[in-house]
């Protein structure tokens, strides 16, 4: 089945198909939404989307072959250059897809590390996303590219020589373990910054949360800071900290951290743990929702699934449901929810406008007097 969302032939490296595969998946629906942005996030223009239900996947292809076939016709309707699956494709599917149709074929993970390489400002933002980069390459290499394994010969490599594919899982390796030095040498520094916060007994707080939630609009309208926003996915990737002032109860610091999605690859986790160890580590996490989202029970949960692999669950969490000038709520909306102790445990507000971002305020101000008691 084809979604089209323009008639007119497309033609550019921009242009991607969109193949998305409905295996009886409940949230098939929220999940190719999610790749439609994640797309346009990533500066694709999107002709069409083609769709399907399927009982299980191709072993080969991931989609059977009427689906490709159909996927082939659209390519050269739309002179589309690149087709995205919405879903993890093995290397061989890869390569298969690649040979069928004749164009660069790339699954959900490679689209999202694009993006990431997009958006990396800091050095290590840039040594954490080329570290996943490369931690993925190394996937394609061990299966995908039986086509580079050749003997090398010549002069010093006569004999048994090295094949070039392990010449290039050489080179993977070694690069791939100076990017984790270098990562393991600002880590070690993050790590002096945070035990001399915890000598002076100053609290730390992460913002966290789905991507596009508003973490960083939040955290600019804490800290004033010039942190850069976007209406887009993954607008922010390098972690952020600053000092806030609380009137009558001293500084703390506060670290705006990257956003979650669903399916968030291990690769990424892995290459960013050092960055999340902020979050690990913090006092108190400021759990950022799209309160106008449709999906916003499921992000919830997908933040919380990531918190838990990383180790983080345990930490105390206040629940921000943002961006209530966007949903259909009479004025006066904002405000906070407390618990049977009378501690805060949800806060509206709209980090845009400000409204409500004093119940912030004061939730962090109880939270530094219940420390200090």
């Amino acid at each position: 089945m084809l979604d089209r969302f323009a008639s007119n032939t497309i033609a550019g490296t921009n242009a991607a198909i969109l193949v998305s595969l409905d295996f009886g998946n409940s949230n098939y629906s929220e999940n190719l939404e999610e790749l439609r942005q994640l797309a346009t996030s990533d500066g694709l223009t999107i002709p069409a989307v083609i769709k399907g239900k399927c009982s299980q996947p191709n072993p080969a292809t991931y989609a059977g072959y009427g689906k490709v076939n159909e996927i082939s016709l659209i390519l050269k309707k739309t002179g589309a250059s690149l087709v995205i699956f919405n879903h993890n494709l093995s290397p061989a599917q890869q390569r298969n897809l690649e040979q069928r149709l004749q164009c660069r074929v790339i699954d959900r993970t490679s689209l999202i590390l694009d993006i990431f390489a997009q958006r990396a400002r800091s050095h290590e933002g840039k040594l954490q996303v080329e570290l996943a980069q490369l931690e993925y390459l190394a996937t394609r290499l061990v299966r995908g590219w039986t086509h580079l394994e050749r003997q090398k010969g010549g002069i010093g490599l006569r004999g048994p020589g090295e094949t070039q594919l392990e010449t290039d899982r050489r080179l993977l390796r070694k690069r791939v373990k100076l990017l984790k030095e270098k990562l393991a040498k600002l880590q070690c520094r993050r790590n002096i910054q945070r035990r001399t916060r915890q000598r002076a007994h100053v609290m730390s707080v992460s913002i966290i949360g789905y991507t596009n939630a508003g973490k960083s609009t939040l955290f600019n309208g804490l800290t004033r800071a010039c942190v850069y926003t976007a209406n887009h996915f993954f607008a922010t990737l390098d972690a952020t900290t600053r000092k806030l002032f609380i009137q009558g109860h001293g500084p703390l610091v506060v670290s705006d951290t990257v956003g979650f999605i669903r399916e968030l690859p291990h690769t990424i986790i892995a290459a960013f743990r050092a960055t999340l160890e902020e979050t690990v580590q913090s006092d108190m996490l400021l759990h950022v929702v799209d309160a106008g989202s449709p999906n916003r029970e499921e992000q919830i949960e997908e933040v919380n699934k990531v918190l838990k692999e990383i180790g983080a669950d345990a930490i105390p969490q206040i629940l921000v449901l943002n961006k209530i000038d966007l949903i259909n709520l009479s004025s006066g909306m904002s405000g906070c929810r407390r618990n049977e102790y009378g501690r805060i445990t949800q806060i509206r507000l709209s980090a845009k406008t400000g409204e409500g971002l004093e119940f912030i305020r004061m939730a962090l101000a109880e939270t530094i007097e219940q420390r200090t008691a």
